[in-house]
């Protein structure tokens, strides 16, 4: 190790997945010799000044093997008594390992309604805190027993990307079974190469394809990785995808400290060493309270805006707040301080980058020149639907290096939170999202409750659409909202009766 990163403690979050703790067939053994090289690398870290977090899956594959069946079933009760089952197993084989090296451990069960609200978000950051503070290896797991498919993660991709961001992580190593990301499948394709940098996942989806899926007891795949890395490199963590059989290979990947952000080029180190592809972080990371509001709190509703309040809100003078004027419509029911998405209505074949002209120290990433990807490249889409992965000269995605807006992809609908989510605020003028306030909302012909992401409105054919650009915190309910939108802020209070706020939407992040 170099001195600098003696004298630079690290904080490092290292993810493993099913296929790396049991084998994916019955009976399931549990691969204690891999286990234990990651044991004595994650000791060895530790003892290096640097603090760990290990995300663990296997709670199932462990209670098959406990209670000796052959498959883990359909049943989401099935999954999730298997899962009781084997999380307490799973954490003892855990504790076995490192009590045989001293090194102290403890378990962390989290669910997505655990980080949905401000307050427990900051009490697991806390907790996250001491525990490293401690000398304690965190292991952390998503609460399989009690997760419903509206407060699920899932997959422990995404948990080990959030579990980051808590701990404002400088690495996220995902182990898989795997050595890194091909621009195609290597076994059917010689000239597939290898992708040792990425800048851009946006032009990654392009270049390469996303047909690996997860094993039959994992829930994830090649394409949740890239989910994973976009949301860890935008709270300023490098991703780094390698083999778990190379655990030791992290030792040589962290040498000289955190690697340089997407901002700065590349340094020669970078392609060389361990085979491994490596996200590199934002050096402009939103902040802890802006990541979690984009996301880790699910929006209720959604806000419907013209194209002058879009403007007007990227401007660094607003303050990141929307006034009622710009609002034109509301969909769904939601109480005061909950999250809602900002969708703007915009004619369609408009150019969203004119949206983002009036901001020019936040330019967007230039089309990617699809005539110059090679001919031996599977195409994917930006949906990151399909990307193959395998076991040779290196390439690197690289983007726009002013480019500092947040692009993450939303994730999947398994992996929302849950629609009922208590207002930020106990003692606030919230009405909370209920049949009282959708009948409400009827009886005063506000919007319909049906979802949005992006669509056109009722009755104006297809020359208008709608694009969700941002999520923010509203400081009225849904009906009041719907009372004041293209009005002045001055009359809100002649509107609706109080006034608490001349903004119907603030702490505004752009996704």
């Amino acid at each position: 190790m170099s001195g600098k990163s003696k004298f630079t403690p690290l904080t490092i979050v290292i993810k493993l997945g099913t296929s790396s703790i049991v084998s994916p067939t019955y009976p399931f053994v549990p691969h204690l010799r891999l286990l234990s090289s990651i044991v004595e690398t994650v000791v060895k870290l530790r003892a290096q000044g640097h603090r760990v977090v290990l995300v663990s899956s296997g709670a199932i594959g462990v209670g098959l093997r406990r209670m000796d069946l052959k498959e883990r079933g359909k049943g989401l009760h099935q999954k999730q008594a298997l899962a009781a089952v084997g999380q307490g197993r799973l954490i003892a084989l855990w504790d076995n390992l490192f009590s045989q090296l001293d090194q102290p451990i403890a378990q962390i069960l989290l669910t997505r309604m655990d980080i949905s609200e401000r307050t427990r978000y900051l009490n697991a950051q806390n907790t996250f805190s001491e525990l490293l503070q401690m000398g304690v290896i965190p292991i952390v797991n998503e609460n399989d027993t009690v997760s419903v498919s509206e407060i699920k993660f899932g997959d422990n991709d995404t948990l080990s990307a959030i579990s980051s961001a808590i701990c404002h992580a400088d690495y996220l190593f995902l182990l898989t079974d795997v050595d890194c990301l091909y621009t195609d499948n290597p076994r059917n394709n010689p000239d597939a190469k290898p992708v040792r940098v990425v800048r851009d996942i946006e032009k990654l989806a392009l270049l390469v394809s996303t047909s690996t899926l997860g094993t039959s007891l994992g829930t994830g795949g090649m394409s949740t990785k890239l989910i994973a890395a976009e949301l860890a490199t935008a709270a300023g963590t490098t991703t780094v995808v390698m083999h778990s059989a190379n655990v030791t290979d992290i030792f040589k990947i962290i040498e000289n400290g955190p690697s340089p952000c997407r901002e700065i080029a590349e340094t020669p180190e970078l392609f060389e060493g361990p085979l491994c592809t490596r996200f590199l972080r934002r050096e402009s990371a939103l902040k802890d309270r802006k990541w979690w509001i984009a996301h880790g709190l699910h929006a209720a509703g959604t806000v419907v805006i013209d194209e002058g309040a879009c403007r007007a809100i990227r401007r660094k003078e607003s303050g990141g707040r929307l006034l009622p004027a710009g609002v034109v419509r509301v969909v769904g029911p939601f109480a005061s301080h909950q999250a809602v998405r900002l969708v703007v209505r915009r004619r369609r074949h408009d150019d969203v980058a004119a949206l983002d002209s009036v901001d020019e120290s936040t330019p967007g990433s230039p089309t990617p020149d699809l005539s110059q990807i090679p001919q031996s490249v599977t195409l994917a889409s930006p949906a990151l639907r399909h990307l193959t992965i395998g076991t040779t000269n290196p390439i690197t995605i690289l983007s726009d290096a002013n480019n500092t807006e947040p692009d993450t992809p939303q994730l999947q609908p398994s992996m929302s939170l849950s629609s009922s989510i208590v207002s930020l605020d106990p003692l606030s003028r919230s009405v909370p999202p209920s049949p009282a306030i959708t009948a409400l909302a009827e009886r005063l012909g506000t919007a319909s409750l049906t979802s949005i992401g992006r669509g056109v409105a009722e009755g104006d054919g297809d020359e208008w659409e709608e694009v969700e650009v941002a999520k923010g915190l509203a400081r009225y309910n849904s009906v009041e909202i719907d009372r004041i939108k293209g009005r002045k802020s001055s009359e809100i209070e002649k509107l609706i009766g109080y006034v608490e706020s001349e903004h119907v939407v603030d702490s505004i992040t752009f996704l």
